[in-house]
């Protein structure tokens, strides 16, 4: 009786021993166990670079059990921060950071140099587009504005006849087994009437600029007119658009002709560009239909590569023109942040994300920026940027320059790559350029503290979508948003104090070098797999360490160019990157149109339209 008794008690007791715990017991924000390490102003953390993460790769019935646990009280309690744990995305909570916060990666520009004697932009771009090309000899090259220009200006062909021609393509692409799926969204009326017009101002000798007549698509997650504003769902856009963003204006002003809008990674949650939702489909690798192209600006990268548009318009906010130029073996141009303006676009990350393009070559890269490169009254960044240049682009060789290596940063990637990147680097070294050995500081910290502020950002626009159109989202989406809420307003701050730091260590490094070499990406574009076709698929692990080089972009705001460099044993294309200081994207083309002659030889692509034959 008497242990009965004693047990009723304490269940009497309970409630108010819950209660007094409940009211009285102090609540750590955090562990209190955690020993913070402090980071003084000047020093920096232990060097290396950043750690791989874990996560398995989730499709088919288990990424579906795993978006609906995520997103119950049990996922948040306790698989997320397992996740959180693993992934070290809780790094921020164990630093102690007293630098104040960066929110906006703006930087003034810096005295320059006096230019006047130097070659105008319009001479270099005269200089590049009467240059010789000395690719065709060597068997595939491919087609890029300098033979639109020439066919033009020749007689050969009319930019009415290049449109009949792509539409042709663009029917037949979407028949095809697999269908490429790059462009998602054309008017053949709306394409005949800008290429109708260009024809009449080369008939009459009054075009706009040398990209009259050049066929461009752009992103959907920019506003083109008369196309719906999708951004990779289904539940966007739902009428069409009536206004256009400002790149596309600049470029319809420019004389282009816009062909469409190009496919994309879901509301760019991803660096794959698996889109499984009914208007999108995966789009296809064009030198290997079985692989992805890389995301979130897939489209875009495949349209180029498979020579639909010599020229296509994306946004990188964690490599996502980069790294699909990367994989689709093209060239790749992330300028400055606030250096080309994303009115128009949906703002889902403001503080990471740039506009660039993805080209043919360096030379067309070059062309269009210095097109697309000014201030914008819309757009609230990059007023104050100075006058963008191409001044000693054309150099003869590298004399002079200085380029950065970390390299145990630069290792931590396959060894194709690896191999591939090396002699690339020999071979700015022969044409004159000096490779200095630099430490890259708190890499590890960047990754996390760039991840915290791109997801944070992307959860916050998103959040009246996330309640409203929840089902509607592809699986990986609602995986990837949800592991966004575990991002505290703490860790946000923490990290934007962490890109005070980053953008400092960068100032130091500029000082000493022109520029900074990696790989662009530590791998090449994976496989898709016939389960990805229908749910998705969801790999942190891979989404994390494609980002590997390219997240310091996006964090700091500095520019970075990849260009395509050689291929895998498989005939997957291998790129380098090279990123500069801000406002200094001169230096990257300049190094990037040496890079270029690197490669031997340019394999031809499985999937490829000769628009110009």
């Amino acid at each position: 009786m008497a242990p009965l008794l004693l047990l009723l008690l304490l269940l009497a007791l309970l409630p108010a021993a819950a209660a007094a715990y409940l009211c009285c017991g102090r609540r750590y924000t955090g562990s209190a166990a955690v020993v913070l390490h402090r980071r003084g102003p000047r020093q920096a953390g232990p060097p290396g670079p950043p750690r791989d993460t874990w996560a398995p790769r989730l499709c088919g019935a288990g990424l579906r059990l795993f978006v609906h646990v995520a997103n119950t009280a049990f996922g948040q309690i306790c698989l997320l921060p397992f996740l959180m744990r693993m992934n070290n995305f809780s790094l921020m909570r164990s630093l102690d950071i007293h630098e104040d916060p960066t929110f906006i990666p703006e930087v003034a520009a810096g005295v320059t140099e006096d230019k006047s004697e130097a070659k105008s932009t319009s001479d270099v771009i005269k200089q590049l587009t009467d240059a010789r090309s000395n690719s065709a000899s060597n068997g595939f090259s491919f087609k890029g504005i300098k033979d639109y220009l020439e066919c033009y200006q020749s007689g050969k062909l009319t930019p009415s006849q290049v449109a009949e021609n792509i539409i042709a393509m663009l029917e037949d692409c979407d028949k095809s087994t697999p269908p490429l799926r790059a462009v998602v969204q054309w008017d053949r009326e709306q394409i005949m009437l800008m290429a109708e017009a260009s024809t009449t101002r080369y008939r009459n000798k009054c075009t706009l600029s040398c990209l009259d007549g050049i066929p461009v698509c752009l992103k959907e997650e920019f506003k083109v007119v008369p196309y719906h504003h999708r951004v990779g769902t289904v539940y966007l856009g739902t009428q069409p658009e009536t206004e256009d963003a400002t790149v596309a204006k600049k470029l319809r002003e420019a004389g282009a002709i816009i062909i469409g809008v190009s496919n994309m990674h879901e509301l760019g949650t991803g660096t794959t560009g698996c889109n499984p939702n009914r208007y999108h489909k995966i789009p296809r690798n064009p030198y290997n239909p079985n692989h992805f192209t890389g995301g979130s600006s897939s489209g875009s990268a495949a349209a180029v590569a498979a020579g639909l548009c010599p020229v296509a318009i994306g946004t990188d906010g964690g490599g996502s023109v980069r790294i699909p130029a990367s994989f689709c073996g093209v060239v790749g141009l992330k300028g400055t942040f606030g250096r080309i303006s994303c009115h128009g676009s949906l703002p889902l990350s403001y503080s990471t994300v740039s506009v660039g393009p993805i080209c043919t070559s360096v030379a067309d890269a070059a062309i269009v920026y210095s097109i697309l490169a000014e201030p914008d009254l819309l757009y609230p960044y990059g007023l104050k940027q100075p006058k963008a240049t191409l001044s000693d682009m054309c150099a003869p060789d590298l004399k002079g320059l200085k380029l950065g290596v970390d390299w145990t940063f630069f290792k931590a990637c396959d060894a194709e790559v690896l191999s591939a990147c090396e002699k690339a680097v020999k071979h700015l070294q022969s044409l004159g350029a000096s490779v200095v050995e630099v430490s890259l500081p708190e890499m590890e910290e960047a990754r996390v503290a760039h991840v915290i502020c791109i997801l944070s950002e992307m959860r916050d626009f998103l959040q009246p979508d996330f309640n409203k159109h929840f089902h509607e989202m592809n699986l990986e989406t609602r995986a990837s948003l949800a592991l966004a809420s575990q991002f505290t307003a703490l860790d946000y701050i923490k990290a934007n104090r962490q890109r005070t730091r980053s953008m400092r260590f960068l100032q130091e490094i500029f000082s000493t070098v022109n520029c900074i070499l990696t790989p662009a990406v530590p791998c090449t574009a994976p496989r898709i797999y016939e389960s990805d076709l229908l749910t998705g698929s969801s790999d942190m692990s891979f989404t994390v360490r494609s980002m590997r080089f390219m997240q310091l972009g996006n964090f700091t705001g500095i520019p970075g160019l990849v260009v395509p460099i050689g291929y895998s044993i498989a005939g997957l294309p291998i790129s380098l990157q090279v990123m500069a200081k801000w406002w200094d994207e001169a230096v990257l083309l300049r190094v990037g149109l040496k890079l270029e002659q690197f490669r031997e030889q340019t394999k031809k692509p499985s999937i490829y339209y000769d628009i110009l034959a």
